[in-house]
């Protein structure tokens, strides 16, 4: 097949389960997740931005990992499990997280939350020790145009190292 095989009219099957719900749908073959996601199942929290991977707005949870929404098709999610902003959210998993993030003012006009929460998330579930250089680096794909990234360097330190203290508790 050539890429011209390949057009809006060419659709694919896809099951996953998308924030713990399984999903069939067919989609687009050139259809990225995070159009997927925002304009079939209404997941508006998976934002766009740059559209090329460089900003982290669209990032989604992919089988546990951050992935870049519009980077990936739709077609790739078939049998994988995605969680997205809202999903997060409703579970619980990141409820420290977003505390965090409004009690540090690191969520000013919001464009880039998202995708730092769930980074962030990906980050602190590594249950490892972090320097606040280390977190910088880590949430360097994130781009924020707002807080200058101090005040989530800070929600994200408070939170591995209460993580931490709980652990030891």
């Amino acid at each position: 097949m050539s890429d011209s095989d390949f057009d809006d009219k060419t659709f694919v099957d896809i099951n996953a389960i998308i924030n713990g719900k399984p999903v069939n749908a067919r989609v687009k073959s050139r259809q990225h997740l995070a159009d997927f996601l925002r304009h079939e199942l209404e997941l508006t929290g998976t934002h766009l931005g740059c559209e090329h991977g460089a900003c982290g707005a669209c990032t989604v949870m992919v089988n546990g990992g951050a992935v870049r929404g519009c980077l990936m098709l739709a077609a790739q999610a078939d049998g994988k499990s995605i969680d997205t902003i809202e999903g997060l959210s409703v579970s619980g998993k990141i409820a420290d997280l977003q505390k965090a993030f409004i009690e540090a003012n690191a969520a000013q006009c919001a464009f880039c939350t998202s995708g730092m929460l769930l980074t962030a998330y990906e980050l602190v579930s590594q249950d490892r020790p972090c320097t606040r250089d280390d977190i910088r680096e880590y949430i360097s794909g994130n781009l924020c145009r707002c807080t200058g990234y101090h005040a989530i360097v800070d929600a994200i330190s408070s939170v591995m190292e209460r993580r931490s203290a709980d652990r030891r508790a």
